[in-house]
This record gives C-alpha cells, sequence and structure tokens, in this order.
C-alpha cells in the first residue's frame, strides 16, 4: 500500500509555442496539506488541471492507491473523489446557492412513478446542512448573483466539499476572502484534514503557507524543484526557490519627486446612502496615492465614480484646475484618466482576444488612416513595442491572452492604458493573484510611470504593499476618508488605526 493517496510522474504538456509542464511531479498524503508554490506561469495551474481532467497529458501518469488511473474528464475526477476550487470563479447568478453547488448532480426523484425530476426539497435540505457544516449562514434558496464576489467564493468551497472527496484542489482560495472568510476556510481544512482528505493549496500568500501547511512543492518554469517540509522553510527561502535567485528588496528603489497638485476631488458622493460620501482629495503629479482600508471602506467603488462607472450625486473634480464632467468610462478616457480594474477575468481581459488586440482595444481611434480604416503596421509597432517595454511573457502577439499567466495579462491590460498616455492612472489591486517576481515587474512599472510625471492612485489591501510603495496613503473606512499617512512614516498601526473609524 502506497504512502501517497495520489502521486503524479513525469508529467508533461504543451501548448502552441510553449511547453507548461516538463516532467512535473506531486505527491499528497492523506490527511495533509500540500502547498504548490511558484511564479505565475511555472505551470501550477496547468498541473492541477492535468490532475483534474481539464486538460489531457501528454506524457506521465497519476496513481490513487498507489494504482495507476486515467482521468478522461471532471466528471471523471469527481467519481474518483478530486474535486477543485478554481482561481476564476464560474459561477451561475441567476440560480439558487443550492443549484450552483449540486450542478451537474442533482438528486433525482420520480414524477408519476417513472418520469426523473430534479428534487428541489432534498436539494435545499441537503444543501442547507451542508452549509451548516462548513459555518455559512446563507440561504440555499438565495440568487447566487446576489452576493459578493467573496461569498461566491466560499460557496465554490463549499461545493467542492459536498463532493465528499478525498482530494480537494484549492487554486487561490482566499485571494477574495475577508480574515474571517480565510478563518472560515482554515478551519473547513482542519476538519478536512481529520477526514484523510489530501489538500492542494495553491497560494502567493506565504503568511498563510507557513501556518498551514504541512509540504511545500515548489515549481519553476513548468519544472519540479523539489518538495520540503513546511516548518523546516522560512519566507526568504521560498522565494529563493520560486524565483531562481536571492530577492534582497521586494521594492523597487524610486525617483519619483512629487510636484504640484493636478488632480484634485472635493465632496465626492455616490447615489448610493451606503457608498462612497463626501470624499475629498488632491494628488501630485508624480505622485503615487495609496489607497488603504478594510473590506467594505467603498476603495473600490469611489474609484469607480471616478471613472465614471458609478453614478454620483454631487462633488466636482478638477485636473489642473479645470472642471472635469465625467459620467462615463469613455469621459474618463478623453480626459486622460485610466483605470486598471480589480477583477481582471471579468472586467479587465477579453479571453478569446490576443495579447494585440487586448493592448490595443482603447486606442484604436489613434490608429485611423482617414478615420475609417485601421492602420495594422502602427498598431503591430505598438504592439510590439509594449510587449519588450513590459516585458511581457508570450509566444507571439497573436496568442489569446487567457493562455497567459496573471501577471502577464495585468502587464497587457497596464499597456493597453498606457496606450492611452493617460495623465492619472487608476490601479485597484494591481498585483492581486500573482507571484512575488511578477509583483516586482509591476512595481518597477509603477515606480518608473511616476519618475516621469505620472499620478498614480492605488488601491491595495496588502499592507506592505501600501507602505512599500506609497509616497502618501488615504485611508477610507465606511465610505469615508478618515486620514492620510506619510509613506515614509507610514506603519500598519497606523493605517489600520484610521481603518477601523467607523461613525
Amino acid at each position: 500500500m502506497s504512502e501517497f493517496l495520489l502521486e503524479m510522474r513525469g508529467v508533461c504538456k504543451s501548448f502552441p509555442g510553449v511547453k507548461a509542464l516538463d516532467h512535473a511531479q506531486l505527491q499528497l498524503r492523506p490527511g495533509s496539506v500540500h502547498a504548490l508554490m511558484g511564479e505565475n506561469g511555472a505551470g501550477k495551474s496547468t498541473l492541477m488541471k492535468c490532475m483534474f481532467g481539464i486538460y489531457k497529458m501528454d506524457e506521465g501518469e497519476i496513481r490513487m492507491d498507489g494504482e495507476r488511473v486515467e482521468i478522461r474528464d471532471p466528471l471523471d475526477a469527481l467519481q474518483k473523489g478530486i474535486a477543485m476550487v478554481h482561481q476564476e470563479l464560474q459561477p451561475i447568478p441567476e440560480r439558487t446557492i443550492g443549484e450552483n453547488i449540486f450542478l451537474g448532480r442533482y438528486p433525482m426523484k420520480k414524477a408519476l412513478g417513472f418520469i426523473p425530476i430534479v428534487d428541489h426539497k432534498k436539494m435545499y435540505e441537503d444543501a442547507a446542512a451542508l452549509l451548516k457544516r462548513v459555518r455559512m449562514d446563507f440561504d440555499p434558496r438565495q440568487r447566487l448573483g446576489d452576493l459578493s464576489v467573496s461569498q461566491m467564493q466560499s460557496v465554490e468551497i463549499a461545493k467542492a466539499v459536498s463532493a465528499n472527496c478525498r482530494v480537494l484542489i484549492l487554486d487561490e482560495p482566499t485571494s477574495s476572502l475577508t480574515d474571517n472568510e480565510v478563518e472560515a476556510l482554515f478551519r473547513i481544512m482542519d476538519d478536512l484534514k481529520r477526514d484523510g482528505v489530501a489538500i492542494v493549496y495553491i497560494s502567493h500568500k506565504m503568511d498563510e503557507i507557513l501556518r498551514i501547511a504541512d509540504d511545500v512543492t515548489i515549481m519553476r518554469d513548468g519544472q519540479y524543484i523539489g518538495t520540503w517540509p513546511a516548518r523546516e522553510l522560512t519566507t526568504d527561502q521560498i522565494i529563493t526557490r520560486m524565483v531562481g535567485r536571492e530577492m534582497s528588496n521586494l521594492y523597487p528603489p524610486r525617483s519619483n519627486t512629487p510636484g504640484e497638485v493636478v488632480f484634485e476631488v472635493e465632496d465626492f458622493t455616490s447615489i448610493h446612502p451606503r457608498s462612497f460620501r463626501n470624499v475629498s482629495f488632491q494628488l501630485r503629479k508624480g505622485e503615487i496615492l495609496g489607497v488603504g482600508g478594510l473590506v467594505g471602506a467603498q476603495r473600490t467603488e469611489l474609484m469607480e465614480g471616478l471613472f465614471g462607472i458609478r453614478a454620483h450625486s454631487k462633488g466636482t473634480i478638477r485636473y489642473k484646475g479645470q472642471e472635469l464632467k465625467i459620467h462615463r468610462p469613455k469621459h474618463a478616457i478623453d480626459q486622460g484618466v485610466a483605470m486598471l480594474t480589480e477583477d481582471r477575468r471579468s472586467t479587465g481581459i477579453m479571453g478569446v482576444l490576443s495579447v494585440a488586440d487586448n493592448i490595443s482595444i482603447s486606442s484604436l481611434r489613434k490608429y485611423l488612416d482617414f478615420g475609417v480604416m485601421i492602420n495594422s503596421r502602427k498598431v503591430e509597432d505598438l504592439v510590439r513595442e509594449n510587449v519588450r517595454k513590459m516585458n511581457i511573457k508570450t509566444p507571439s502577439s497573436k496568442t489569446q491572452i487567457k493562455s497567459l499567466s496573471g501577471g502577464n495579462q495585468q502587464k497587457v491590460l497596464i499597456g493597453r492604458w498606457l496606450a492611452n498616455d493617460p495623465d492619472v492612472l487608476i490601479l485597484d489591486e494591481p498585483t492581486r493573484g500573482i507571484d512575488v517576481g511578477a509583483k516586482y515587474e509591476i512595481y518597477c512599472i509603477i515606480a518608473d510611470l511616476a519618475a516621469q510625471g505620472k499620478s498614480i492612485i492605488m488601491i491595495s489591501s496588502e499592507m506592505s504593499e501600501l507602505i512599500g510603495m506609497s509616497d502618501r496613503v488615504m485611508v477610507m473606512c465606511d465610505g469615508r476618508v478618515t486620514g492620510f499617512v506619510d509613506g515614509a512614516g507610514a506603519t500598519q498601526e497606523a493605517i489600520m488605526s484610521l481603518a477601523t473609524q467607523f461613525e
């Protein structure tokens, strides 16, 4: 009898122009949390998709309890006891929580003695019991689309648990969860460990890994680097093995010098009474203004209001003393304001289009001949320059953006906005879900833009990122600005004190 519940050996997988996995391997012990780590593009998600039957391996084998198995598709994986919570959620928002949990495996009953129909009563009873088991106080009949992103992620975790799995894959499960929801997830994981479940945990959050993992496997460029007991590793050792080099500084040196005030917001208030209200602040030329606060502080909502995505009831926006009328994103773009949104999958990338299309889409009007025909040569020059300048790793500019790693997708989106040469750039969680190496590259891009005189507003939920990158930090709580902290003297305590100043 094998000591491993599941083993993957010699796994190879290639896509056009790139070898995603090169003889990768993984060994999972029952009743353990196994952290799978590596930079974006290292092959972690690809390896898990091979395990879950989404991709077919070019080479290699999978063994469960020592016996070789073939996993044909995700349904076959579920039947073999393997469940997966994907990094990019794919909910059906118009259906109920219960229907989403049991999608594709509804409990059935016979109507009129012979017609099979869904047993809704049993489905909702089972869903309610499951939600109670995983400490989630939701009504299973509630429409899923009414939940927040973090709550939807909790439902996805409940869905995976409901499959009575022996192996559970969690791909960046806490990227959208609050601290309380993270603690709830860890309690669920402890329960599953006691039941003998092997958990694969993919995350870039070092503090989580060192807290909950039993084993750590590190991959780099599609290859297996090694596996170590988590208790024997430090954060620095993990980072060094992930990137293949020492990283003495997590943040780049900056040469920007904030100048005169160029962007002013005064008494900006949402039409919704429970959203942002009476917000006023100034932004200087060449300044990086960090925006901090807890979940629910209305930071994203405020920035979407400034960009014309959300309506406001009062307030003014000025650029260099001139009032800006922004009621739609087009108005913002035309007046030199750009915004990188928080959820790159839903509101950022166009997955089925190429890297070239995604970079050029917002600036095509600049490359029209006679106002009607796109000058393909100029567009190709734009794309080639952005790929070079941003160090975007892609087989070609014609590659679909959805096949790129998260960090490279993010660099494409930054390049899209820079093609418009904006004066004010709003970045909402610019490094969420990407690894330390790609984060550093994006930090360098941000620092370089500030040095060029671009004015940057950066929302971040990572305290160290706010402190390490910001010239000033504006802190919000419950829709209000509660104070400013100078970047040079910023501390987590000072930011948290302002972030918890409820009325």
